[in-house]
């Protein structure tokens, strides 16, 4: 799936060529093998996936410019992986679910919206531009949701958990937006009006 639309920038965002990387609690050290993606929370089933087991699940690729809250973006990035809202279907996600927590292998965190999360072109990204992700670009997996910042695309994820109330992540926690949309530059929370979903 691509973005069809010619590019439009996002208010306050510029493009640059590449993206610069960030590892704010350091590039965890990881064994393929012993590797494992969990769904849990609130859901019937319990999932667990070795990437090889994750490779084999089915994928869609989403061609979308990718956008940092540092207010960077890179145009035209493909992302390949698989729809967040299979692993919804495969665990059973109870009705009482509004949030997705994204863990991640070095302790980072980011709720992210469940209708976010299970729209359309949001992935757990295995592949970027053709190729498995690097190490420091998050392999490997990450989430990505092309209308959110890049801090809700997750490096390193490990866990995705269905909850029903508002948690802070990481950088929730240190004033960033509860939900993150580009369009909206949702960059900051706004102390007079939470989300209370």
């Amino acid at each position: 799936m691509t973005q069809d639309k010619e590019t439009i920038v996002p208010p306050g965002q510029y493009f640059i060529k590449n993206f610069i990387v960030y590892s704010v609690l350091g590039t965890p050290l990881i064994d393929k093998e012993r590797y494992r993606l969990r769904v849990t929370g609130l859901v019937e089933r319990e999932l667990e996936f070795s990437y090889d087991e994750l490779l084999r699940l089915p994928q869609i690729k989403v061609t979308a410019d990718s956008h940092c809250v540092t207010k960077w973006s890179v145009k035209n990035v493909t992302w390949e992986g698989i729809p967040i809202r299979i692993f919804a279907e495969m665990a059973g996600v109870k009705p009482a679910a509004r949030w997705i927590m994204f863990r991640c292998l070095d302790g980072y965190t980011t709720p992210v919206p469940i209708e976010d999360a299970l729209s359309e072109n949001a992935i757990v990204a295995l592949r970027m531009n053709g190729e498995s992700f690097k190490l420091e670009h998050g392999w490997p997996a990450r989430p990505f949701i092309p209308h959110l910042y890049l801090w809700k695309s997750a490096k390193w994820l490990n866990i995705i958990e269905f909850i029903e109330k508002y948690i802070d992540g990481y950088w929730e926690a240190r004033g960033y937006h509860e939900r993150g949309n580009i369009w909206l530059e949702e960059r900051f929370k706004n102390s007079s009006e939470k989300h209370h979903r």
